[in-house]
């Protein structure tokens, strides 16, 4: 749980590049690719990471700027960066000026469940991270490059000449 807003906006700094990087490294090619049918496009997830932003701190009281929870994905990658862009940054001003550190221990109905604001930006930041693993996972399997987040990717660790666990 986030007890300092400065703490969140560290986090969410990194978090949010993080979540870019992957986005970039994503053709529109391999967005509506699926391997199986229980598993979700490449466009679903991506969109979905990015429909959260707004989607769930807006039931937190913010005013986070974005895309309908409801909307379909669009057509390209490029849409979807221009997005989440937009809304992580939105998720930045919005926190910043509408909450202070004390704001954190304000409780609102989440999903049925009454979780501090500190939690909710905690469950923001997982939720995304969970997502974005399971991302890499498809763009694996589609063959694209998958950047490092909390630290070097195989490719990352192959252009060092570093060996790779095969």
């Amino acid at each position: 749980m986030y007890r300092k807003i400065e703490d969140f906006i560290t986090d969410w700094t990194y978090e949010s590049e993080g979540t870019l990087n992957l986005f970039k490294n994503i053709s529109n090619e391999a967005l509506n690719k699926k391997d199986h049918e229980n598993v979700r496009s490449i466009a679903v997830l991506a969109w979905h990471i990015t429909i959260t932003l707004n989607e769930m701190l807006n039931k937190a009281g913010l005013k986070v700027t974005g895309p309908d929870e409801h909307s379909k994905p669009p057509t390209t990658i490029n849409e979807i960066i221009v997005a989440y862009t937009n809304s992580a940054k939105s998720v930045t001003e919005q926190v910043t000026k509408q909450w202070n550190d004390s704001n954190l221990l304000e409780e609102s109905n989440m999903y049925g469940e009454i979780w501090k604001n500190g939690v909710t930006l905690s469950i923001l930041i997982k939720h995304q991270a969970h997502h974005r693993g399971q991302l890499t996972i498809l763009m694996r399997q589609a063959g694209m490059l998958v950047p490092g987040v909390y630290g070097p990717s195989k490719e990352d660790w192959a252009k060092y000449d570093m060996p790779t666990a095969d």
